[in-house]
């Protein structure tokens, strides 16, 4: 079984099949306004499409936001144990609740833990006009293609 085969919990504990979960969006989706994630802090999205969910997650700083697949490269288990729980007590990583591997904000890249050398799956946002935006499919990195 490879890690895109693992069955996931969702956010309300009920198993999500592998087969329903979708790892892009397309451009142009409202997510909600941007003020709905605090400076400093992230924000965990679910996206129904026709297809499956989409699960993703936004960190904010500043007037920066940062979008992310909610797949941990190591395992392909969600990030977060707890609703959107994603960064460190300090705030200045994002963090997988299963291994502790850690990523930088800016770049989605591992940090430390067991996944060094690999990325988070960039999810592309925007905010327009106050409002948090998708605005494309993720790029694929090195270690997809």
């Amino acid at each position: 079984m490879s890690d895109t085969d693992i069955d996931t919990p969702d956010d309300a504990g009920a198993v999500v099949p592998a087969s329903d979960r979708l790892f892009a969006t397309p451009a142009g989706i409202a997510l909600g306004p941007v003020d709905a994630v605090l400076p400093g802090a992230a924000r965990g999205y679910v996206v129904q499409m026709r297809a499956g969910r989409f699960h993703g997650f936004v960190v904010r700083r500043g007037d920066a936001v940062f979008g992310y697949v909610d797949r941990c490269p190591h395992a392909g288990l969600p990030l977060a144990h707890a609703l959107d729980d994603y960064l460190t007590p300090r705030g200045d990583l994002i963090v997988c609740g299963w291994h502790s591997a850690m990523f930088a904000i800016e770049d989605g890249r591992c940090v430390g833990g067991p996944c060094i050398g690999q990325s988070l799956a960039a999810w592309p946002v925007e905010i327009v006009h106050g409002v948090l935006k998708t605005c494309g499919p993720p790029e694929p990195h090195a270690q997809d293609v």
